[in-house]
């Protein structure tokens, strides 16, 4: 028996004339997705992609790597079964016994996208129920809160065969949303940041800023792994290692402490938004919230903005801590950002932060602490992160 995988389109089905585009992108991540089998072939049809492979491949590590495909909302694991209705019927008892055996309630449903089949949707659903019934005498049809479903989807020359099935990464592929810089520490917040805005179709690079001595060798190492378990969403990330030592050293000795915090945001900004006009991102995106912090009020957060030649989103202004930390653990990044190596945010923290600076004084405290000759000498490493590097 041949199974393949059939994965279903979310949000793109709405699109108009662009769909192609959205289609095509798709298409791309899933085939970088599974460069690790070479030999599955593709196809599409009503919304449906379906992916095969040869026969005997053990079908659970590509259906792993496709659930974190953005843009596909469910997918399963499917017969390719007969176009002879007493062949399917018999290929059909084979090939659900084992779920079927682990249920007491089950129904079925029938989706005829091949009109010419001669049976229609509600002729397929009773004689493919009755059969089964009479197989698997434990059963009892319940069609309003079953504990299994069973799908016949009937297309040109074949009846794809499967249980439930189960939901995808949903969103919109990434790249269609054009290109973003995540500014990326070592923390819970910013990985789910990142995330939630490639889920948003955004193509996603990443800046990190590291003080060394101050930070270590394994703090740098820390947010390689994050990155890596957000390309597995992406599929690929370019990687920015910022040196950020002169320049905290420089506003340390230089400015007023309570100041210290959103004086330092400012010059990560700046950079970030040089890195990213170099690099062809239009935006840069942040995992502040509302509060959280003393950076993070609406005060400091004003400051911050003006310094910044494109839109700064903040997909998680109105999340607490709680929520966020429950999307770390959903994509597996929580226990990485759990790891006790502190990032540059760290460093010098001032003892009393003022919360609510104005613009006013930011910008007089600036003309004290000129960091430009500093920034030009910067030398950035860049990295490029696969799942599989």
């Amino acid at each position: 028996m041949k199974e393949v995988i059939l994965l279903k389109q979310g949000e793109i089905i709405l699109k108009g004339l662009n769909r192609r585009r959205f289609e095509d992108l798709l298409r791309k991540n899933i085939c970088t997705a599974l460069r690790a089998f070479p030999e599955f072939q593709i196809r599409e049809a009503q919304s449906t992609i379906y992916i095969s492979f040869p026969e005997g491949t053990d079908l659970a590590l590509p259906f792993a790597a496709l659930q974190k495909i953005f843009g596909i909302v469910s997918l399963t694991q499917a017969l390719e079964g007969s176009y002879d209705f007493d062949k399917l019927k018999q290929q059909a008892a084979e090939y659900l016994a084992p779920a079927l055996n682990r249920v007491k309630t089950f129904k079925v449903i029938a989706r005829r996208a091949d009109k010419r089949y001669l049976k229609n949707s509600p002729q397929i659903c009773a004689e493919l129920g009755e059969f089964l019934l009479e197989r698997f005498p434990h059963l009892t049809v319940d069609v309003h809160t079953p504990e299994a479903t069973v799908f016949a989807e009937v297309r040109e020359g074949s009846i794809y065969l499967h249980t439930d099935p189960v939901r995808g990464a949903g969103g919109l592929p990434a790249g269609t949303g054009g290109r973003g810089l995540l500014m990326l520490s070592g923390g819970f917040d910013s990985p789910v940041a990142g995330y939630l805005m490639a889920k948003r179709g955004l193509e996603i690079s990443a800046i990190h800023f590291e003080s060394p001595p101050y930070t270590s060798p394994r703090a740098r190492e820390k947010v390689i792994q994050l990155a890596r378990k957000l390309s597995v969403y992406t599929t690929r990330l370019t990687l920015h290692i910022v040196p950020f030592t002169e320049i905290q050293e420089h506003l340390r000795d230089n400015c007023r402490e309570e100041l210290f915090t959103v004086l330092l945001r400012r010059e990560m900004i700046r950079i970030a938004c040089w890195v990213a006009e170099q690099e062809g991102s239009r935006c840069l995106i942040t995992g502040e919230s509302l509060g959280q912090v003393a950076s993070q009020t609406l005060g400091a957060i004003c400051c911050t903005d003006q310094t910044a030649d494109r839109p700064i989103l903040r997909p998680l202004i109105g999340t607490d801590k709680q929520d966020i930390i429950d999307l770390a653990r959903k994509i597996d990044t929580f226990e990485t950002s759990s790891l006790p190596y502190e990032d540059c945010c760290t460093v010098f923290t001032p003892k009393h932060p003022k919360t609510n600076p104005s613009l006013e004084e930011i910008l007089r405290e600036e003309e004290k602490t000129d960091t430009k000759p500093l920034i030009d000498r910067l030398e950035i490493v860049t990295e490029r992160i696969t799942p599989w590097n």
